[in-house]
């Protein structure tokens, strides 16, 4: 998207200017009425003083009229008010503008990016830490405009030019008067710095936190079966404590640069007083003059006390934009080259080519020379221990990873050289942890093809042996499934996630032990209608249970990350090895087994 690549290889605070001023007239307009909203508020001090002195000087002269000239005076300083708020009410806007047309660029380009990261990234990120950044830290860039930008040509307006006006007039008393604003500067500077390096711990606390929550809400129903809600609330309570008391630090550092500086500002009004009372007395200074400087000291105070606020949005801005850039910026593991074809499926046929495959950061291989070649309308069983590779096998094919070695190809296209939209349409992954969105079940169902016709999600369902089942429901297709399809049992996800590979009709259908929460019946309802679809595809089924691979034309068994075994499965029984072995653990009695075992040791 063009908000992630625009000033791409930049510092993060020029790339965020940058990206402010792809709005050009909200920029513009936020700093045009910046800059009149500060002379505004610079000519009030004078105008005050101006009016103080003439109504002193027509009642000294005890001329008439100067209850209208007063009149006219606080006319002319409300007329000057409400002007100087209607231009900071553009100013707000405008700058709030630019920061939420920033904020939904950035947002969109966020979310796009945590689409197409690979599956190795999200294998080493927590999804906390990327709702932390997708939140806190977007909003510290969405911010820096209205609060760093904008702010700094307001504060230099104001301190620069009232800073002239004061000393032009009078020196001394100028200097008096603008004594508190370097130590106002540098405690407001060193607090915002202070809050900075504590806000950053405090954002890592708030991701733990954000962490703690995730996890036991994800799996609430483990934290019920064990009875762990008294654990899982101290755990909880632990990690707010600590986002607790960091919050406290803060608020303490906060109060008592507060105090100091505001001591500061009213010792230098006091200062102003005397001094400025006795230049009055002595007859060096009007009256005007002097009320003046004590209201340029009275406006000058918050913008002083804002260049902390203003370095810390500048701090802020570049810890939060370098974290948020550096995500958007991340290099794709998995992308399509430059001008890749689409993939042609005519014969539909897979093969594994001495496959190697390592997982970033492992020191051993998942996979070591696998090859094999299934046709369309073969069945190939997979099966083998924990960890032998079958599930990476399988997410191989589409491309979540890409191999470390040898290739795979369709029809003898390299999956790596074709690309990924139409590669991922040919191939249909059903994983054993069926993810269902909150949605309605018809949605759910055609969530690969939204266009799909009903009879044609209706017929998916009835392969999935789901159809009667959801006509029995009072919404039928129209029923919305909760959270992660909670509504539906372990069973109906897995036949719901079935149905919803079945309406691409992809070349490759994988099962991933999809058919594990399934009893043995339905399993076989589904196999029998599986037939239909498997007649012109390539089926790969992965399953520990071996009844769920008696049908295939060719079972592999992986040990180690290597093809041990493969044939069917009368052939694999009649070798006596690893398969007849796992075959007899699962069709007979323990006891007998170990019988076996005994007579043959001895």
């Amino acid at each position: 998207m063009a908000a992630a690549q625009a000033g791409k290889g930049r510092g993060p605070l020029l790339r965020i200017t940058l990206l402010s001023l792809r709005h050009p007239w909200q920029a513009a307009a936020a700093v045009g009425a910046t800059i009149i909203a500060s002379v505004l508020q610079l000519l009030i001090p004078r105008l005050l003083g101006y009016s103080v002195d003439q109504a002193q000087g027509i009642l000294e002269a005890g001329a008439a009229g100067a209850e209208q000239a007063l009149f006219w005076s606080a006319m002319t300083l409300l007329g000057v008010s409400v002007a100087r708020g209607f231009f900071t009410l553009i100013q707000n806007y405008y700058s709030e503008s630019v920061g939420h047309h920033l904020g939904y660029e950035l947002r969109l380009a966020f979310y796009d990016k945590v689409q197409r990261l690979s599956y190795s990234y999200h294998d080493k990120v927590h999804t906390g830490d990327l709702i932390t950044m997708g939140l806190l830290d977007l909003d510290g860039v969405r911010m820096f405009f209205a609060t760093g930008q904008v702010r700094m040509v307001l504060l230099s307006v104001l301190i620069g030019v009232g800073a002239y006006m004061l000393l032009t007039t009078d020196v001394v008393l100028g200097l008096l008067a603008l004594s508190f604003v370097p130590f106002v500067a540098w405690r407001s500077s060193v607090a915002q710095l202070t809050l900075r390096a504590t806000w950053v711990t405090l954002q890592q606390k708030l991701s733990a936190l954000t962490r703690v929550m995730e996890e036991n809400l994800g799996g609430i129903r483990v934290v019920r079966a064990f009875s762990g809600q008294n654990f899982e609330l101290a755990k909880f309570d632990v990690a707010s404590r600590d986002a607790l008391q960091l919050a406290h630090d803060r608020v303490n550092i906060r109060v008592r640069n507060t105090s100091a500086m505001t001591f500061s500002f009213f010792a230098a009004m006091g200062l102003v007083l005397w001094v400025g009372g006795n230049k009055v007395i002595a007859g060096e200074m009007s009256v005007g003059t002097l009320a003046s400087f004590l209201t340029f000291m009275t406006i000058l105070q918050m913008p002083v006390r804002q260049l902390g606020l203003m370095v810390n949005s500048f701090a802020r801005a570049s810890t939060c934009g370098e974290r948020f850039f550096a995500f958007l910026d991340e290099p794709l593991a998995i992308a399509d080259a430059p001008g890749v074809p689409d993939l042609k499926v005519s014969e539909g046929t897979l093969r594994f080519e001495n496959v190697h495959f390592t997982y970033p950061g492992a020191t051993h291989p998942t996979l070591d020379g696998v090859s094999f070649e299934a046709k369309a309308g073969q069945t190939i069983g997979i099966v083998g221990a924990p960890g032998s590779g079958k599930s990476t096998l399988a997410h191989l094919i589409p491309r979540f990873y890409d191999v470390s070695g040898g290739r795979i190809t369709i029809d003898g296209q390299d999956v790596s050289k074709v690309s990924l939209q139409s590669l991922r349409r040919a191939i249909g992954v059903v994983q054993q942890d069926s993810f269902l969105f909150t949605t309605t079940i018809e949605n759910n169902i055609a969530y690969g093809d939204p266009w799909s016709k009903e009879t044609k999600i209706e017929k998916a369902a009835e392969s999935a042996q789901l159809h009667n089942y959801i006509m029995g429901l009072p919404a039928g297709y129209a029923t919305v499934v909760g959270e992660r399809g909670i509504s539906l049992s372990g069973g109906q996800r897995q036949r719901l996630s079935i149905a919803r590979s079945l309406v691409l009709k992809p070349a490759v259908m994988v099962f991933d032990d999809s058919t594990a929460a399934i009893d043995a019946g339905t399993e076989h309802r589904i196999r029998s209608a599986m037939r239909r679809y498997a007649g012109d595809r390539v089926t790969l089924v992965i399953s520990h249970r071996l009844s769920s691979l008696l049908h295939a034309d060719t079972i592999l068994f992986l040990e180690g990350g290597k093809i041990i075994e493969q044939g069917s499965h009368e052939e694999l029984l009649a070798r006596g090895g690893r398969y007849r072995a796992l075959y007899d653990l699962q069709t007979r009695p323990t006891e007998d087994i170990d019988i076996e075992i005994g007579s043959a040791a001895q």
